[in-house]
């Protein structure tokens, strides 16, 4: 599928938006790219979107997103949630300015800076978006609505079609490569925190708690159903611990290797 079909398929724009200049995007979106002003001035004196944004942010990082909603911003900021709709016109687009403030401008890679070859670069690119996921563990439940269009989400996008430069790549499938490794560092960061919040809640070592699971599922597991599996646990790997972020390494190792396979490919013989 080409990235236009992607993203077509999951672009929702919002009903209640009001855009200039064509744009489509949201007033809040837009004044965060700067084509507009941004409110000065409401029925709350001292209340900003950037303070709308912090407040916001701040409930996600203590208690989750879901815990988010207008009316919920509005009582840390001391004002009525009809005082918020003057600077956000929806949850949604609160969301987008939550997940912009998230991500930051993204830093410098090295490997660009030095010339490195486009696997370093990417690579350093991929560490970059899992530190910063890692950092908002919260930012990972906001749903993916359509292709990056607030500044922070543009400038990673762009940082990571850099790190492509050079590769032979076509640009489509620079695209494609950049969906490819960006969904494997958000699906890792999603599957870690999980993990961790599940032995969190169980409050023992992670070691203890594959401990208990192996034992659980040796007592399950029939040799002549899951053959396999009675495999993996005869040589008790699962148990074992890993090396720091092993799971990450490996998995973007082997997403880059298959990338180095598509440059050679398409590289003239």
């Amino acid at each position: 599928m080409v990235a236009s079909q992607y993203w077509g398929r999951r672009l929702r724009v919002t009903e209640n938006s009001s855009a200039s200049g064509g744009t489509g995007l949201p007033a809040s979106i837009e004044a965060a790219w700067g084509l507009r002003d941004r409110p000065v001035k409401g029925p709350k004196p001292g209340l900003t979107l950037d303070r709308i944004v912090a407040a916001a942010v701040a409930v996600a990082a203590s208690e989750g997103l879901s815990a988010v909603s207008m009316g919920r911003v509005a009582k840390e900021l001391g004002a009525s949630t009809m005082a918020l709709y003057r600077y956000v016109s929806a949850k949604e687009e609160l969301y987008v300015l939550m997940q912009e403030a998230a991500m930051g401008e993204p830093a410098p890679l090295p490997a660009l800076e030095s010339g490195a070859g486009w696997r370093e670069a990417l690579g350093e690119w991929a560490w970059a978006q899992r530190r910063m996921f890692h950092g908002n563990l919260w930012s990972l439940r906001i749903p993916i609505s359509g292709p990056p269009a607030s500044p922070h989400s543009v400038a990673w996008w762009e940082q990571g079609l850099q790190a492509l430069e050079g590769s032979g790549l076509e640009e489509g499938d620079k695209i494609s490569v950049i969906l490819l490794v960006s969904g494997f560092v958000r699906n890792e960061a999603l599957l870690m925190s999980d993990l961790a919040a599940a032995v969190e809640a169980k409050g023992v070592p992670a070691l203890e708690v594959m401990a208990q699971w192996e034992r659980t599922v040796n007592r399950l597991v029939d040799p002549v159903r899951h053959p396999a599996l009675s495999r993996l646990l005869s040589t008790e790997v699962m148990s074992e611990p890993d090396e720091p972020d092993y799971e990450f390494v490996f998995g973007l190792e082997r997403v880059l290797d298959g990338v180095e396979v598509l440059i050679r490919k398409g590289a003239p013989s």
